[in-house]
């Protein structure tokens, strides 16, 4: 198969040449990286990548193609992270056309053609992660030779918002009751909850849930800025008024933390790979977790009642937050993780026993 040759460019003017092997396309984001090793159809499908270039550091990508990502009868995606590809393009350095696993039902090339989203292979991505780490994540457009397009609106809508189911959906059964903000929710956090027999309520990120009947709220991961979230934190709000369980991911955790008076900020690159260590905040405990977040939570600004629950060893951000007095934790990282590690999947049956 013939390529044509493609450009990635930088805000910051830097530019880098390679090929597409995705869809023939246009597309612009901000660029982030990731160093997990495996796991790609995972990622692609991740809602918190939304609206995002997304590099991925490890060299070799392609070579165990792409599972069926066929949707269950539970409405789930079987192999995948949701129902679709989440990034707005995607950067590697070597592709590879033939793949080998007893699981795959085609390319990654095909795929990213399938659902239109470019890809850009032939980068150094070293140097461009390094790039990232110096200057911090950046806006960046990936342009395949003899296709032109306008700049769409990627940095500038609400991406919780595009990535939010439409209307209430419930999985499961159980004698328990749990309903699920989505503010871009992965399916393994879904699978957690349901495969422990739990009645999911999953609502849209700005539904009214303050007045239903349940037992415990998950607040879900998803992407962007937090802050745009208004309508969510202020029913959050009002939710940790009564003293019901919150169990909050990701996103859910800096939502959780700007409900209750905290404030968050930007990171320079984000956290965005399957090895952080976070160690439990009064403690030697460690544990390597699953992360993907551009902002994080200001623990100075931790209102009286609240505290700290676990601290990034990298770099010493905040890594979640719990009440001292009522049942309400979030973590920032995400202990759902597929595929793994799965250190802090046991936080799903601490939710559970306080239901």
């Amino acid at each position: 198969m013939e390529r044509k040759k493609a450009i990635l460019s930088l805000g910051n003017g830097r530019t880098f040449e390679g090929w597409s092997f995705g869809y023939d396309g246009t597309a612009d984001g901000e660029v982030v990286f990731s160093t997990s090793m495996v796991g790609y159809p995972e990622s692609l499908t991740d809602p918190s990548f939304e609206g995002q270039l997304l590099c991925v550091s490890y060299p070799l990508v392609g070579n165990y193609g792409i599972p069926d990502m066929a949707v269950g009868p539970d409405g789930l995606a079987s192999r995948a992270e949701s129902e679709r590809i989440h990034v707005r393009g995607l950067i590697i350095a070597d592709y590879s056309e033939n793949y080998s696993h007893y699981d795959a039902v085609k390319s990654l090339g095909d795929w990213l053609r399938e659902q239109r989203v470019p890809g850009i292979c032939g980068i150094d991505t070293r140097a461009l992660t390094r790039l990232i780490r110096e200057e911090g994540a950046m806006p960046g457009r990936i342009e395949v030779e003899g296709c032109h397009s306008e700049v769409g609106e990627a940095g500038r809508r609400n991406l919780v918002e595009a990535v939010s189911c439409r209307e209430v959906i419930q999985y499961g059964a159980g004698q328990k009751r749990v309903v699920l903000v989505d503010c871009g929710v992965k399916h393994n956090i879904l699978r957690c909850l349901i495969g422990r027999g739990i009645e999911v309520v999953r609502v849209p990120w700005n539904y009214d849930f303050t007045g239903m009947d349940y037992d415990g709220l998950f607040l879900s991961n998803g992407p962007g800025d937090p802050a745009v979230c208004t309508e969510t934190i202020g029913h959050i709000r009002k939710a940790l008024e009564g003293d019901r369980p919150v169990f909050g991911v990701c996103l859910g955790s800096q939502l959780m933390a700007l409900a209750a008076g905290a404030k968050t900020f930007k990171l320079p690159y984000g956290h965005r790979s399957h090895n952080q260590p976070v160690r439990l905040v009064g403690t030697d405990r460690c544990f390597i977790t699953s992360q993907n977040h551009g902002y994080a939570v200001d623990p100075a600004t931790l209102p009286p009642g609240w505290e700290p629950y676990f601290v990034n060893l990298n770099d010493g951000t905040n890594e979640g937050i719990r009440h001292t007095g009522k049942p309400f934790f979030a973590t920032q990282f995400h202990p759902e993780a597929s595929g793994g590690p799965v250190d802090t999947e046991f936080l799903f049956d601490e939710f559970i026993s306080l239901l």
